[in-house]
């Protein structure tokens, strides 16, 4: 469950990591609501919705970790409602910069290994995990270069397709995913698209729940992203992990020093102003487009701070609201055409 999980731990005890995403706005909320009340965002409702159904029958196990209250319980009536599947709470660290974080995160990460690989019921020896590692590594860095290509050409690749082809791993092993970026990579970099003139934008505020498909194809109607947070857990290393030495200190330490900043990470070093400047300025953006879910008590806390800093220094932004069962996306589509516009005629 959303947002980072070390897949690699799976991977190499031979099991295969499934994103759970939510139910999307195709889903109808039969059982769910009786679980929780409907305050709580769209996608621990649906996940819920999803298990009661017996959607995710054959799962082996369900893992989530605290990044807000909905999900920390999300684990508990995970294992009240379904006792033959493992569940887990992965508890990483609120305030990486302690002293003790990559030790208890290490420590945590052994703990979830040992009871993943009794579900599996095989042993991960180091050499595994070590080469589960190096499958990533590569994925990571084919992704690396997908978004490379969104901010120097993206007219080639518009956030949907790019969305897609990433939200891809969360249902296939890594090893396929590979190949497929392999095969797509080169094929996007040859189309031969023109650039239209369209306002370039970084997209924040998808880091869990995910915004409509329909959502993303409006933006891309009318602006370049160029950048985003969208399924930032798959992407949450941001450079390659140590495949020596210890496997398992390794991926702790990338958690704490190789990571991309998130509303769920409480890292000193990288302020959420910080972060959405660095966005801004490396992929050369003109604008921002900051979103929340609905009840997204992280993303709102985000997306208020974000906005009071672009005041501040000058850089114009649209705040969007966004749930994953949302069906009608006319008067988005407006406000956006509308700040397109805006931006366009204010770089004239």
């Amino acid at each position: 469950f959303p947002v980072y999980f070390p897949e690699e731990l799976a991977h190499s005890a031979g099991l295969l990591p499934v994103g759970i995403l939510g139910g999307g706005n195709k889903l109808e909320l039969k059982h769910a609501d009786a679980h929780m009340g409907s305050f709580v965002c769209s996608i621990c409702r649906s996940t819920t919705e999803l298990g009661l159904s017996g959607a995710l029958k054959n799962l082996a196990g369900f893992v989530t970790h605290p990044i807000c209250d909905a999900a920390k319980h999300l684990g508990g009536i995970w294992a009240r409602n379904f006792p033959e599947q493992l569940a887990q709470i992965l508890y990483l660290p609120q305030n990486v910069n302690t002293p003790g974080a990559v030790r208890f995160i290490a420590a945590e990460y052994q703990r979830l290994r040992g009871e993943l690989e009794k579900k599996a019921g095989r042993a991960s020896d180091d050499e595994r995990l070590r080469a589960s590692i190096g499958i990533y590594n590569r994925n990571r860095a084919l992704l690396r270069e997908l978004y490379a290509i969104r901010r120097d050409e993206p007219w080639k690749l518009s956030c949907t397709e790019s969305y897609l082809l990433a939200r891809a791993r969360t249902r296939i092993p890594a090893e396929e995913h590979n190949a497929l970026l392999e095969r797509a990579i080169p094929a996007i970099r040859a189309r031969s698209r023109q650039a239209q003139d369209k306002p370039r934008v970084v997209f924040v505020g998808g880091f869990c729940e995910q915004p409509p498909l329909e959502m993303l194809e409006a933006i891309d109607d009318n602006c370049y992203v160029v950048d985003d947070d969208l399924l930032v857990g798959l992407r949450w290393i941001t450079s390659d992990v140590p495949e020596t030495g210890d496997p398992v200190r390794a991926l702790a330490e990338s958690f704490v020093e190789r990571s991309a900043a998130s509303p769920v990470q409480h890292d000193e070093r990288k302020t959420k102003e910080g972060y959405l400047m660095e966005m801004l300025r490396s992929s050369r953006a003109d604008a921002a487009i900051v979103t929340a879910a609905k009840f997204c008590e992280p993303g709102l806390d985000e997306q208020v701070a974000w906005s009071k800093h672009l005041d501040q220094v000058g850089v114009q932004y649209l705040v969007l609201e966004f749930e994953e069962k949302m069906t009608s996306f006319e008067q988005m589509a407006m406000q956006l055409e509308t700040f397109a516009e805006s931006l366009l005629f204010a770089t004239a």
